[in-house]
């Protein structure tokens, strides 16, 4: 600034001489001239040299680090004392007056304080039920127990699928511990550790103790897809005898769970709910339409087989009950037209969505008013319950099919519907695929209560395992329904919100366990369920008996 302004030096040879560039340097001299460069050659003004925290502290600092106080520890006390000081001021403080840094200490060498403890080993050896009362949190799980009782889930299914096991856990409460942590609603397996300390949770699974995470990782990677396959087929058969299952009609999806390790099944898929493609496992699931409950799956499909995974489940249903499915319903992309044909030579009546192609929107387009009819269906509940519909055959393979164009059901573009279904009226075919979105809603469960969609975490879980133990939690959860009043159509995360999730006091006796659930606003449902005051033998509590009450 003074060659420029005072020695009238040119702003070029100014600016080449400061080492700036001819544009900078005429930028900051029309900054100087505006008075918004700072001051030159200003008198400093030193703050002052002491600092008032570290003095009022330095002699608790000195007398504590005499009592052999680490860094650490000091700062804790200085911040119950009121006087907080972090742990680098504090070793400042000690290096200034010449302490050295202390030597690692024995556990015993240093001063009491608070700390974590050591949960017990998971030993079912070790499992008493010595008379005492407590409290958990996990109240609500003991609703369960009459269903797995009288269903014999625990070691029935265990048996049957030849689950491992071991002499500290063996496979029945292995796969209660599992299932505990699914109907409890635990997004991650890692999460259980918040609550391994739980008295409630361990008695539930009829242990000494919770297992931790690294029990539920060892223990899913032993699992094989046949243990997996014949937990399911067993599973079928005791929701078949709880009248669950009643095939008349049956809802088939695809569903994607991401995945971030390595697994030979993943692939990419388009995940709605992200909105992107991002590894991840193809699952397979099967609803009964009637009763809303999950009765198949199948997270163990290979790249390319998707069209067949329809019939590996009508195998699965033969197997399971003598004949094949009566009605499926299911979207466009579960199959293809050559799977269309064989399910009609195989004399199965299927409901499914057809691609809106340019040929057929070009074709819906080309037809003129008067060949649209309007219906009216039969569901009060519905807002666009007057659709326009054209109805024709078709063959897109080799058999002939009728197929339905549907205009003012409240999409955008018209709906196609492909049926062998020669008998039922387009009423009643409408609403009958209507009725398909229970099992989008039965997915959106699983997705927010479930968490099918939480499998990446610290603790490496099977995903065709965690699928099994959604399928086993969503029957319990449909056998509880049934059980309370007006919860009948409800989904499981509401009936866990209003029912389930409560906190009980449990009394160990001679005889029998007492859980008592603490007053909620809907405990009242729970007292009119039939359940209270109506002692169970659980077998996996040597036959020591439950009885919930008032």
């Amino acid at each position: 600034m003074r060659a420029f302004f005072v020695e009238r030096v040119a702003s070029a040879e100014a600016a080449r001489r400061f080492g700036y560039s001819p544009g900078a340097f005429r930028v900051l001299c029309h900054a100087f001239r505006r008075g918004e460069l700072p001051e030159f050659f200003t008198t400093a003004h030193p703050g002052p040299r002491e600092q008032p925290k570290k003095s009022r502290a330095l002699e608790q600092i000195v007398a504590l680090r005499k009592r052999n106080y680490s860094v650490y520890e000091i700062s804790q006390a200085l911040k119950e004392q009121g006087t907080p000081l972090s742990a680098t001021a504090v070793r400042e403080v000690l290096a200034d007056e010449g302490f050295a840094p202390l030597p690692r200490r024995l556990d015993e060498e240093r001063p009491g304080r608070v700390g974590p403890n050591a949960q017990a080993v998971t030993d079912v050896r070790d499992f008493v039920l010595a008379p005492r009362e407590f409290t958990t949190r996990v109240g609500g799980l003991f609703l369960f127990v009459p269903d797995l009782v009288r269903l014999d889930s625990g070691d029935a299914l265990a048996r049957a699928a030849r689950l491992p096991g071991s002499r500290m856990i063996p496979a029945a409460h292995a796969l209660r511990a599992s299932l505990a942590l699914k109907l409890w609603s635990i997004e991650r397996k890692s999460h259980v550790m918040a609550l391994v300390a739980d008295e409630g949770l361990a008695l539930f699974c009829g242990l000494n103790a919770m297992p931790k995470k690294s029990f539920l990782s060892e223990y899913s990677s032993r699992l094989t897809p046949h243990n997996v396959s014949r937990l399911l087929a067993l599973w079928h058969a005791m929701l078949a005898g709880e009248a669950l299952v009643m095939g008349q009609s049956l809802n088939l999806d695809f569903h994607s769970v991401p995945y971030f390790g390595e697994h030979p099944l993943v692939q990419s898929h388009y995940l709605s709910k992200r909105s992107r493609r991002q590894p991840s496992i193809l699952t397979f699931l099967a609803q009964d339409a009637d009763s809303q409950v999950f009765c198949y799956s199948n997270a163990d499909i290979r790249k390319g087989d998707e069209a067949e995974e329809v019939f590996r489940f009508i195998a699965f249903w033969k197997r399971q009950r003598g004949s094949v499915p009566k009605h499926l319903v299911f979207d466009s992309k579960l199959t293809t037209y050559e799977g269309l044909d064989r399910l009609d030579a195989a004399g199965i009546t299927f409901l499914t969505l057809r691609r809106r192609a340019p040929k057929l929107l070009a074709e819906i387009d080309s037809l003129p008013p008067s060949a649209w009819r309007t219906i009216t269906l039969d569901m009060s509940h519905r807002k666009y319950r007057t659709p326009r519909i054209y109805e024709q055959k078709t063959c897109p393979r080799e058999r002939p099919f009728r197929q339905f164009f549907i205009q003012d059901l409240g999409h955008d573009e018209p709906t196609i519907l492909l049926t062998n279904d020669t008998s039922s009226s387009p009423r009643n075919i409408i609403a009958r695929y209507a009725r398909r979105m229970l099992i989008e809603n039965a997915l959106a469960d699983a997705v927010h209560f479930f968490h099918i969609d939480a499998l990446s975490s610290s603790v490496g879980f099977k995903v065709d395992f965690d699928i099994a133990l959604i399928v086993i939690a969503s029957g319990l959860y449909r056998l509880m329904a049934r059980r309370m009043r007006g919860y009948d159509d409800a989904q499981a995360r509401q009936i866990f919100r209003d029912l389930i999730d409560m906190p009980a006091d449990i009394a160990i006796t001679e005889s029998e366990i007492k859980v008592r659930f603490h007053r909620r606003a809907h405990l009242p449902i729970v007292l009119a369920s039939g359940l209270i005051d109506k002692p169970v033998a659980v077998p996996w509590w040597n036959g020591r008996a439950l009885r919930l009450v008032k």
